[in-house]
């Protein structure tokens, strides 16, 4: 791709198209589901359930996935758009899902082993996915992202939102590489610790990752007339679709690191565009 970034000619700067792996479930969400949606199909499950908001591109991944393996699905959504529902959940209806709105203290509690314990007794025929897609087996579909990649680099980028991308490319990546996390909503160390919670304990070298809070405009999903901009102006510059909660953050932010001239000089810079692109309807 060709950018002009005041700057961006003294890197080496790669972008990695996972929004293309799919017309409905590119990117990190494909990424992120593969092995848990293989252990079901091993497993002969019959029902998923997970959790999201009404833009979610992780309840949209996987209720096609779901919808396409005859597999029931329940979503579990954070707020209530029964009045109006978002295309996303237009589309999850459409496949058959069964939605379930919650207000926002019962959302908090998605993590929570007794809210867990109680939903997989209403539920005993299910599997529960937890937000996100992020869970051990998480790791193992963002680790083939590495093995796809042509030589090395010294820095790869990737938005963070639920952490399960980022502890996968830690995970996988080279001991040289540095892994940069953008972070898409306001967690400082709530965030680094959802990263640490999926990586296996041989993977926790905190020398070679970092989260920079610096770009998440406001909040998840919150966004400015800057970061609008900067999103149109890239699609102009390189005929690449992004959008302002999660890619659009990242390559804002990739964009200011390198004019304040962040990284050494010469450096190879890898970007993960994650997809996501049907969020921003």
């Amino acid at each position: 791709m060709k950018i002009e970034w005041p700057g961006a000619g003294n890197y080496q700067i790669t972008l990695k198209r996972d929004d293309l792996l799919h017309p409905v479930i590119s990117g990190n969400k494909w990424r992120k589901l593969k092995f848990a949606l293989l252990e079901a199909q091993q497993n002969q499950i019959k029902h998923i359930i997970s959790f999201g908001g009404g833009f979610s591109n992780h309840l949209h991944a996987l209720g096609y996935c779901c919808q396409q393996m005859n597999i029931r699905f329940t979503a579990i959504v954070r707020g209530d758009y029964s009045g109006n529902p978002s295309p996303m959940l237009q589309d999850l209806v459409s496949w058959g899902a069964q939605l379930r709105y919650v207000d926002r203290s019962t959302y908090k509690l998605r993590d929570q082993p007794e809210y867990l314990t109680n939903l997989q007794q209403r539920y005993s025929e299910a599997t529960i996915i937890p937000e996100g897609g992020s869970q051990a087996l998480a790791l193992k579909g963002v680790s083939e992202i590495i093995s796809e990649l042509e030589g090395n680099y010294d820095y790869i980028m990737a938005p963070v939102g639920s952490g399960g991308t980022l502890a996968g490319l830690i995970n996988q990546s080279q001991p040289s590489t540095k892994i940069i996390g953008i972070a898409v909503l306001k967690g400082k160390d709530y965030l680094e610790s959802l990263v640490n919670q999926l990586l296996p304990a041989a993977a926790k070298d905190k020398s070679k990752w970092q989260i920079n809070h610096d770009y998440h405009s406001g909040g998840y999903a919150k966004t400015n007339s800057e970061l609008k901009a900067f999103c149109e102006n890239f699609l102009q510059q390189t005929d690449i679709h992004i959008e302002p909660v999660y890619s659009g953050k990242l390559f804002f932010a990739l964009k200011d690191l390198i004019a304040k001239q962040e990284f050494p000089e010469g450096s190879k810079i890898l970007a993960l565009h994650t997809g996501g692109l049907q969020g921003a309807r």
